[in-house]
């Protein structure tokens, strides 16, 4: 008798029309909503702590420049955190195929917040930029993460909503870093900028690891896989090549034609070495074919190189103009720090509003290549009105500049990856997300050298044009804030203009990269993320049937 109330009991349960089933099934949903939810928050939160790295130093670099009488070290703050964080962002996407999500996760979040510790308590100019180092090492491990979180857990045309609020995290940190860095300077202490990761992470990690479990990161049997093996798939022999080969880069653009002259033996040694470096990287990467770093199968698709070349350039244009307009306002506008960053305003509401707008256009319509051409056109159109600034431009010129740049970042910035999502298939989505990252920060740091080179260079040259009675090369050795206390009174307004000219000199490597960036965001295919049917699994037999696809159609599938 038992027997049969449990078989009733159980057909009573399983029947469609009975109504506690479905009241079953809603909780469920919404115990795995509710979840999701507390999982998105959390890595909000990690994006935000990351972001708030990049953007609240930005209203401090005068004063530590002051403090630290290091002026020509500006390129350094941004270009040791970028060079770490693309250096070693391939082979977390390597990681997060091998090992799982979460404690990858963690662990990049924990290498993070050490070099924020380093920071805080550095005692020098050195011991900044190598907490930084420290602290890129980790950040190359957070964005990407969280993006594939959120391309395991939800739908593929649901992600552009998401993605754009990760976006706008970035956005919001635009807003708040600078204000909390401006007011951490005036009023406390710089180092605060970097302490008060401390507590976000603490959060974070707590979160992270009470609401995310393995199966919101999707199924990877390659989890299972030995630990030679996987020690194989990193590709050691290639992120060995890798990080001198971008060293050497930066260091010949940092110090060609300041602290050495372009024809110096060393200049020229860092440029071959880089250069064979890269060789040596690249023959790597075709020799190990889908065990590399990179993948050549995946390289070859349109989207990737196009959505590549953009990237590059546009986020080398967006922090060449976040680390050199805050100086511009203090060094000839004479604005505290806190101002600065109050002043900085309109271009971060541009970006952020933008940014909210894109990916709910992207949602709606499907499409997202428009959103990066118009990108292009009109942060390069941006970045040319603010090369226009002088000392006597008032508050509606830097006002309305700032928009049109911001509201051209923010249309483009966060598209690559929605692009990444939908055209590649659900296995190389890790691989393709840490390219696209990868080419953001390296393009960063690339052009935050670029931009610190024409700086110092322009900067000496005016001066000597000027004929100001200055030491032009001790000049960079002195803070941003006190260029008034530099010289007699008399020879003020001359070098402000000297001063100036060398800031809005900078932008134009921004007009320039902003404007070249079309040639990336026209090639990128037209494809939908309405037209793809998401998968949130790993799945072997998609990774033969694309590869046998690629190998017939010679990846010209415009893909």
């Amino acid at each position: 008798m038992a027997s049969d109330l449990t078989s009733t009991e159980v057909q009573r349960r399983n029947d469609p029309a009975n109504p506690s089933q479905h009241v079953d099934q809603d909780s469920s949903k919404y115990s795995d909503r509710l979840k999701f939810l507390l999982l998105f928050a959390a890595l909000c939160l990690a994006v935000l702590c990351q972001a708030l790295d990049n953007t609240i130093i930005a209203t401090a670099i005068p004063r530590i420049t002051d403090e630290f009488k290091s002026l020509e070290d500006v390129g350094w703050y941004g270009s040791a955190y970028l060079l770490t964080t693309c250096a070693f962002q391939l082979s977390y996407g390597k990681l997060y195929n091998l090992f799982p999500i979460k404690w990858v996760f963690l662990v990049a979040l924990g290498i993070f917040e050490l070099g924020s510790l380093v920071c805080g308590a550095a005692p020098n100019s050195v011991g900044l930029i190598m907490g930084r180092a420290v602290a890129g090492i980790g950040s190359g491990g957070i964005f990407s993460g969280a993006t594939l979180i959120i391309a395991n857990s939800i739908p593929l045309n649901q992600r552009p909503i998401y993605n754009g609020v990760l976006g706008g995290m970035y956005a919001i940190a635009s807003v708040a870093g600078p204000l909390m860095g401006g007011a951490f300077t005036e009023y406390v202490t710089w180092r605060l900028c970097f302490y008060i990761n401390l507590a976000f992470g603490f959060l974070t990690a707590i979160a992270v690891f009470l609401f995310m479990t393995q199966k919101d990161a999707g199924k990877n049997p390659r989890w299972s896989l030995p630990l030679k093996e996987k020690f194989h798939s990193l590709d050691v022999l290639g992120l060995a090549a890798l990080v001198p080969t971008i060293v050497c880069l930066l260091l010949a653009l940092q110090w060609g034609n300041s602290k050495y002259h372009w024809k110096n033996v060393r200049i020229i040694v860092l440029f071959i070495l880089s250069g064979l470096l890269f060789g040596v990287f690249v023959g790597l990467q075709v020799w190990q074919k889908d065990r590399a770093t990179v993948p050549i199968s995946v390289m070859k698709r349109r989207t990737i190189w196009a959505c590549s070349v953009f990237s590059f350039l546009i986020f080398g244009s967006f922090l060449a103009i976040t680390y050199y307009l805050p100086i511009w306002f203090q060094a000839i506008k004479g604005n505290t720090a806190t101002q600065s960053g109050i002043h900085n305003l309109p271009s971060i509401l541009g970006t952020v509003i933008l940014s909210f707008v894109a990916g709910g256009l992207v949602f709606a319509l499907g499409y997202y290549t428009w959103a990066c051409i118009i990108a292009s056109i009109l942060a390069s159109v941006g970045a040319g009105l603010l090369s226009t600034l002088t000392p006597e431009s008032n508050s509606a010129y830097w006002i309305g500049y700032q928009v049109a740049y911001g509201a051209g970042i923010g249309f483009g910035l966060q598209q690559p990856l929605i692009a990444v999502q939908t055209a590649l298939p659900d296995y190389q989505v890790s691989e393709g997300t840490a390219i696209i990252i990868f080419v953001q920060t390296f393009g960063g740091s690339i052009f935050i050298s670029v931009a610190q080179n024409v700086f110092n260079n322009k900067l000496i040259e005016n001066v000597i044009a000027q004929r100001i009675p200055v030491d032009p090369v001790s000049l960079l050795s002195q803070g941003a804030t006190h260029i008034s206390s530099l010289v007699d009174p008399v020879y003020l307004d001359r070098l402000k203009s000297a001063y100036n000219e060398a800031i809005t000199q900078t932008f134009y490597v921004s007009v320039a990269t902003a404007g070249l960036s079309i040639f990336g965001s026209a090639f990128i295919p037209w494809l939908s993320v309405k037209e793809k049917k998401p998968k949130g699994t790993f799945d072997r037999n998609d990774e033969r049937q694309s590869t046998e696809k690629d190998a017939q159609s010679g990846q010209t599938s415009g893909e």
